[in-house]
């Protein structure tokens, strides 16, 4: 049976920070939270998982990554309250599918699919890996950090939808994403 999950309407610009772990996303997202005076939505499966991790010493299964979802768009619907103008969220459902598909065999739930397809986003940041990498417990692919990349980048190309390359340091990283963003809001204004 189908869960019902829905999105809270907005006028704010629903932006996400989107690639592989261990690639600036939330550096980026606290930043133009920061800079744009807005909030910004950390990573639902971060704190969930590494509490798993340090109550049981497990990682994730399939049956969390619904859960994740869940949480994710929790989060967001709550972050839509306070924010201003954007919405920075530090990953969203389309990375929880790609996660999946990446780590269970091509595998996804039908309703992580759903909420992949049906959830919208006005704009992705796809963050590249040639920032260093940053181990920790729930980090498992440092030497496949290019083909999850290049994972990412085709999920975005499939579905068509709208993404701006963050490539280079911090600084190189933030000059594109307000000169994107700028661009974004004069459109929309």
């Amino acid at each position: 049976m189908e869960k019902k999950l829905q999105q809270l309407e907005t006028n704010c610009l629903r932006i996400v920070l989107y690639g592989p772990e261990s690639t600036g996303k939330t550096t980026i997202a606290k930043a133009l939270a920061l800079h744009y005076k807005t909030e910004w939505i950390p990573e639902f499966a971060r704190d969930y998982l590494q509490s798993k991790w340090n109550q049981r010493q497990e990682v994730c299964s399939l049956k969390d990554l619904l859960i994740i979802a869940e949480g994710q768009i929790g989060n967001e619907n709550k972050g839509l309250l306070k924010a201003k103008k954007f919405l920075f969220c530090d990953t969203n459902v389309l990375v929880t599918k790609a996660w999946s598909e990446t780590h269970f065999g091509g595998y996804c739930d039908p309703q992580l699919k759903t909420w992949a397809d049906e959830f919208y986003y006005d704009h992705y940041f796809l963050t590249y890996f040639d920032v260093p990498w940053e181990e920790d417990d729930l980090r498992d692919r440092p030497k496949e950090r290019r083909s999850m990349f290049n994972y990412f980048k085709e999920l975005l190309d499939q579905n068509d939808l709208p993404y701006t390359l963050l490539k280079g340091n911090h600084h190189n990283r933030m000059k594109q994403a307000i000169k994107t963003l700028d661009s974004i809001q004069s459109k929309n204004s």
